[in-house]
């Protein structure tokens, strides 16, 4: 989910377009939908990108409401709903269906702005969602469930020291991880000029990947540094 694609539905095309301009002058990315099947279109077609959608209550072929249930039933995403009405019984029913925030219209595009900036530091949006899942060689790292599964789809659950490193590892893949970083995540202290510990650790987790020891392809030994996760590796947020 890109913290900065945000999805609009409004059926005033001048009021699509002025948001649309004002919103990525100011660096985010803008979907746009004029009713309720333009904008379910658009939410499931980029369902994992978007961070916040903007609902009008009023639409040719719905109401702002129905979509944001239908967006609640999918998806945490933010919601700030819209409304021409002075009736403060929409501004209740929207918050009750699980919109975050509501403005009336006419609005201050800088308003909308300040709302959609206190909505993703409150919700901590602005910072990037970690992956559930690492994928690589035919293998899956699972995050959640601190599991691994392997080619043939069998999930083997990881001690809490191989789930650490192996999540180390494929965080920076290519990278040189030196032997003090590894040790400090994994076993939280340093180690002694003659403590093997380490070594006997990436052992065992070459065995869990079928990496061969005396040749490993996956995890190579960098003399005098470290080591290092030579294969790439793909993130995802859905398996």
């Amino acid at each position: 989910m890109s913290p900065r694609k945000i999805l609009i539905v409004d059926d005033d095309q001048k009021i699509r377009s002025l948001l649309k301009t004002y919103l990525e002058k100011n660096q985010y990315e803008v979907l746009l939908a004029h009713d309720g099947a333009s904008f379910m279109a658009e939410f499931e077609r980029h369902r994992d990108e978007i961070s916040l959608c903007i609902l009008d209550v009023m639409l040719p072929d719905t109401e702002g409401f129905t979509l944001c249930q239908s967006v609640r039933r999918r998806s945490e995403v933010a919601v700030i709903m819209l409304t021409a009405s002075a009736d403060e019984t929409d501004r209740i029913v929207g918050l009750e269906l699980g919109a975050d925030d509501y403005l009336g219209k006419p609005f201050n595009p800088r308003e909308l702005l300040a709302r959609i900036k206190a909505i993703t530091r409150r919700t901590g949006q602005e910072k990037t969602r970690e992956p559930r899942y690492y994928a690589f060689n035919g293998f899956t790292l699972d995050l959640l469930e601190r599991s691994l599964v392997d080619p043939d789809g069998t999930a083997t659950a990881l001690s809490g020291m191989d789930f650490q490193l192996l999540k180390l590892l494929v965080e920076h893949p290519g990278e040189v991880l030196d032997r003090s970083r590894l040790a400090e995540v994994t076993r939280g202290r340093d180690l002694g000029p003659l403590d093997r510990s380490l070594d006997v650790q990436v052992s065992r987790l070459r065995q869990r990947l079928q990496d061969d020891g005396k040749q490993p392809a996956l995890i190579k030994t960098v003399r005098g540094s470290g080591y290092v996760f030579s294969t790439t590796v793909t993130p995802r947020h859905a398996p």
